[in-house]
């Protein structure tokens, strides 16, 4: 078995008498995409924010790899790699998307308060993140500042920033939310050829998506896991059928 590059054990989380996370275990090997899948309400999005330190679990343990980071803040389990993006596009519309993810590269360094000011001093930044954008395909797009950047070249350019971090583990929100159909094929192609030193969880709504892309699945249904397992297992599912039947939109 691989080693695991995240875990969770026993997860619990209520606001009140809503229960949005139910003794949740997770364990996520180094190098694997794995898709988080369930109903609107199920509590994928909150299962994210306890991982990653906005919320904090009432009960349970967040395992980075051979490291307990339960009670460490967000900007610490970034520090450690654990690395998300958002749904909401946060990005800088007035920078390009090579500015833009030279300042995340020069952050990471610590030298992100003064980085413009010597720019020739910061090449290797610039080259860094010139590799990364040509990895995610906006290589030929960097010096287009963000907002003209079609909308599924600004969701690469979100994952463009959080690999400026160096992620060991990177969790998608619902990367392909809002982009054409057309694009979003190329988006999650981008996502598989990404490092296998990187482990990907990600939320998707679009189960075509989900079957082509993911090595395993978690199905989420009220605040706690149904079932994992390989797409052709959940495909051939009945209890996963039954949470889905009738449903036009999955997440």
């Amino acid at each position: 078995m691989s080693a695991l590059a995240l875990s969770t054990r026993g997860l619990d989380k209520s606001f009140g008498s809503l229960v949005v996370a139910r003794g949740i275990e997770i364990n996520l090997p180094a190098g694997e995409r794995y898709a988080l899948i369930g109903p609107n309400g199920a509590g994928k999005t909150t299962l994210i924010n306890l991982m990653t330190g906005m919320l904090r679990p009432d009960a349970g343990r967040i395992i980075l790899g051979d490291d307990d980071i339960t009670g460490l803040k967000p900007h610490e389990r970034v520090k450690r790699g654990l690395v998300r993006t958002f749904q909401i596009n946060t990005l800088f519309p007035r920078l390009t998307a090579l500015e833009a993810v030279t300042l995340a590269v020069c952050e990471r360094r610590g030298e992100g308060a003064d980085w413009w000011r010597n720019l020739p001093s910061y090449r290797d930044a610039i080259e860094e993140a010139y590799a990364i954008l040509a990895s995610l395909r906006l290589g030929d797009d960097c010096e287009r500042p963000t907002h003209e950047l079609a909308y599924g070249q600004q969701r690469l350019l979100e994952i463009a920033l959080a690999l400026a971090t160096k992620p060991k583990v990177l969790l998608l929100d619902e990367p392909a939310a809002g982009v054409p159909q057309e694009e979003s094929g190329e988006l999650f192609a981008a996502i598989a050829n990404l490092s296998q030193e990187i482990s990907v969880l990600f939320i998707e709504h679009d189960m075509n998506i989900v079957f082509r892309f993911a090595s395993r699945i978690l199905v989420m249904v009220a605040g706690a896991i149904l079932v994992e397992g390989t797409p052709a297992e959940i495909a051939a599912d009945q209890r996963v059928r039954e949470v889905y039947l009738g449903s036009a939109h999955h997440g």
